[in-house]
């Protein structure tokens, strides 16, 4: 049975433990899953626009330099070889894409991996919901150390209670990053140590696999 601590937000109760579900929270842990997850979501933010000019795109070069004989210097046929400046570059890098697609299956397994990872060591907290009637840094931290996280923390909201307010106040703390619901994914449940989830963010998750 997998557990974790349950908060709520406007009072200083004891959390209660709750039961978490095995299907999401009680998978065994693929780490080659989560390897394959973490380079695809990196590899797929590279742009691929690095271009260089080979010797048929670069300007000039219409006229043979010198004669071929006479001259006592090598034999040259134009100002746009990669032997002189400002010519072409030889095997030179051009745009392309450096996409990589995995199954939803795979995508659908590392996601859990990842979320069991987390309840297994005891990284994840539940709060009934987080609201701010505007961005309050000192709030989102008061409620963070309440929970008991010291470092990283991720915090996972629903798709109602993601607003500015609620954005900002926690976009100013280090090593914390707050995002919908919709929005997990593997690599920022890896970044950070800890992992905060609301009830409505635990619910749309549910549905979502």
């Amino acid at each position: 049975m997998v557990e974790a601590k349950q908060y709520i937000m406007d009072r200083t109760d004891d959390p209660q433990a709750v039961e978490l579900d095995e299907r999401l929270f009680g998978a065994q842990v693929n780490a080659d899953l989560l390897y394959r997850t973490v380079r695809m979501q990196l590899t797929n933010r590279r742009k691929g626009n690095s271009s260089t000019k080979t010797r048929g795109e670069v300007s000039g070069g219409g006229a043979k330099p010198w004669r071929q004989k006479g001259t006592g210097r090598a034999r040259a046929g134009s100002r746009r070889s990669p032997l002189w400046t400002g010519g072409g570059t030889v095997f030179g890098p051009k745009p392309k894409t450096y996409h990589i697609k995995l199954t939803k299956k795979m995508l659908r397994g590392a996601l859990i991996s990842a979320l069991s990872d987390r309840a297994s060591s005891g990284n994840i907290a539940l709060v009934d919901r987080i609201a701010f009637d505007e961005p309050k840094t000192k709030r989102a931290l008061g409620l963070l150390e309440r929970l008991g996280v010291a470092s990283s923390a991720l915090v996972v909201v629903g798709k109602g209670e993601y607003n500015q307010a609620v954005k900002k106040s926690f976009s100013n703390l280090p090593r914390v990053k707050c995002l919908a619901s919709a929005g997990l994914n593997v690599y920022d449940i890896l970044r950070y140590d800890a992992l905060v989830m609301t009830t409505q963010a635990l619910d749309e998750l549910k549905e979502r696999l």
